[in-house]
């Protein structure tokens, strides 16, 4: 029995031990100064004024309080303090103030008139400032101004520091001023060590030749690079790059973006769509793949090119793209393959190139020539140029190199006629070609018809050189110059199998009839899930309720409606009202509990 007495007082020693080591400390008068006593400041109230030698000071729980003038309520071990006040907490925050108030049992300081508070990394400056040691957080709502020396200066409306985490957090109004760039965002989460922030909500960052908006993005300040999501687009002066992903580096005038991309160039009309791409703005570059579709736009009907990989080089008075490989092209009135394309915009020739990327010893390789339709005429050779006129935005000639072939079908026969010769120069008005010459070794199959549309025969003719006039899509005349041989042969007289030239190769399947069909036939695209940026999480009030809780437990009794260290908390807006926990029902909750 004795044994459980002495254990169970052993138990209760600690306990008190324990209860009395939790206890706050109150706080401390390190130099008074002149003290001042009087009915008319109260019971348990006195005056601290310096002196000739220092200023008053105080000294709680590692904070340094220094000031000219003091008002220290003994009972609530709270102080006013007036006229250069300085609070030092350890040897990185020092907070400068005309007014502040501190209260030793709540941790809580409240500060106003040019209040400074410094870290090693950045200044702060407000007019009025809290500051929970508990938390060990700042926060002012009436403007404020962060300077650090490498990332220019930030205002906001609202703010807050996090000391643990060497965080700002800005709200409202908040901009960021650079020698470099101006950011602009309703929410910047800042941190000062590393001069990492990030940005919710519509975004703006603004450069002499750059501009860059986002609705949720990161910048390094320190050393100018950024990633950016959600809407986020990059203007570098008249091309504009939007994606699902951007990164950017203000040093070197480099972007990329990643996932549904498009590139828009106002000066030359064009746009560029893919999944990944690269700007370098200091060469006048764009680097684009993953089903890339090419736009250049125009009044009454523009052009599309699809390709695997598309370039775009040169400053804007003479820009060049290539396009590689398995390029499709598609217009209204004009369509074509080949494996690349080039394009000087400044002259208007597109170059359809066969880059032989077939291997001549496999007998199952193929190599596609370079091939066009034009209304109803299939155009095809080793090298296609086509000309057009950069003013009108029409096309002007064509010209197609080595192994040139035109054939177009007899819609009422059923065959084909056919042209082929070494070199074909074609001429085109209002985009419908009306003139085909074609030189050397030329050779033509044509289906010949009167007037009442009845087939007179079939021609086959050779020459050094045809002259071809067409109207509507139809031959109108053929004109042989110096003829070698050629015969107009009744339709039973002609052998089938002599009706198509060697070489001929009739691709209409492959000819693409909508800005669909330029991609048909190819797999399901997997793009990458785009990671990096958490979306935005709303943060925890400043006045929560367990620092309410600690403001009503100063109070002397439950019917004590006076307090020194709540009179200055803010009471909530009508905003705020509208939010399930108001301070007023924090406060009813916890006078409840302390009932109960």
């Amino acid at each position: 029995m004795k044994i459980k007495q002495v254990f169970l007082l052993l138990v209760l020693l600690c306990v008190s031990a324990s209860t009395f080591g939790q206890e706050k400390k109150r706080i401390t008068i390190k130099y008074s100064g002149f003290a001042l006593s009087s009915p008319e400041l109260g019971e348990g109230v006195r005056e601290f004024r310096r002196d000739n030698q220092q200023q008053v000071h105080f000294i709680h729980e590692g904070v340094n309080l220094y000031c000219d003038k003091a008002l220290y309520y003994e009972k609530e071990d709270f102080i006013e303090a007036f006229s250069n006040v300085n609070m030092q907490q350890g040897d990185t925050i020092n907070m400068t103030a005309k007014y502040a108030e501190y209260s030793g049992k709540t941790q809580l300081a409240f500060a106003s008139g040019d209040v400074v508070l410094t870290e090693p990394k950045s200044v702060l400056t407000t007019d009025t400032l809290w500051f929970d040691r508990t938390k060990q957080q700042a926060y002012y709502k009436s403007m404020g101004k962060v300077v650090r020396d490498t990332s220019g200066t930030i205002t906001s409306t609202i703010g807050r520091y996090y000391l643990e985490t060497q965080k700002y957090q800005f709200v409202d109004n908040v901009v960021l001023v650079n020698p470099e760039y101006v950011l602009k965002t309703n929410h910047l989460d800042f941190y000062s060590e590393t001069g990492h922030s990030y940005m919710y909500g519509p975004s703006t960052i603004k450069g002499e030749n750059n501009n860059i908006y986002c609705e949720r993005g990161f910048y390094n300040t320190n050393n100018d690079t950024g990633y950016f999501i959600k809407n986020s687009k990059i203007d570098y002066d008249n091309r504009t790059i939007e994606g699902d992903s951007l990164y950017f580096n203000r040093n070197t005038s480099f972007a990329s973006a990643s996932n549904n991309i498009t590139v828009t160039d106002t000066i030359n009309k064009s746009i560029i769509k893919g999944h990944y791409a690269e700007v370098f703005k200091d060469k006048d570059s764009v680097f684009i793949t993953k089903r890339v579709l090419a736009i250049s736009v125009q009044d009454k009907d523009s052009i599309y090119m699809r390709s695997d990989t598309l370039m775009v080089t040169g400053p804007e008075e003479h820009r060049i793209t290539r396009a590689y490989y398995d390029v499709r092209i598609y217009k209204s009135d004009l369509s074509g393959k080949a494996d690349s394309v080039h394009v000087d915009h400044k002259s208007g020739l597109t170059q359809m190139i066969n880059l032989r990327r077939f291997s001549t010893s496999d007998v199952f390789a193929t190599a596609r020539k370079p091939i066009l339709w034009n209304i109803g005429n299939q155009m095809t050779g080793d090298t296609i140029h086509l000309i057009s006129n950069v003013e009108t935005e029409k096309l002007d000639s064509l010209r197609v190199f080595n192994n040139a072939f035109l054939i177009s079908k007899d819609t009422l026969s059923g065959g084909f006629n056919q042209i082929k010769g070494q070199t074909l120069i074609g001429l085109f008005r209002d985009n419908e070609l009306y003139n085909v010459d074609i030189i050397k070794n030329a050779e033509v199959i044509y289906y010949s018809y009167n007037s009442e549309n009845e087939l007179v025969g079939i021609n086959k003719s050779m020459s050094a050189l045809i002259n071809i006039q067409i109207t509507d899509n139809d031959i109108d005349e053929i004109r042989m110059i110096k003829q070698v041989d050629g015969l107009l042969y009744p339709e039973e007289d002609f052998p089938k199998n002599a009706r198509l030239f060697r070489g001929f190769d009739w691709r209409e399947e492959e000819k693409p009839n909508s800005v669909e069909d330029l991609f048909k036939d190819e797999p399901p695209l997997v793009l990458p899930v785009i990671k990096g940026l958490d979306p935005y999480i709303p943060q925890e009030e400043f006045f929560d309720e367990a620092l309410l809780e600690r403001v009503e437990a100063t109070k002397k009794d439950k019917d004590d409606t006076t307090s020194k260290a709540a009179r200055n908390i803010p009471k909530p807006s009508e905003e705020d009202s509208k939010k399930e926990v108001t301070q007023e029902k924090v406060i009813s909750k916890i006078s409840n509990k302390k009932d109960n």
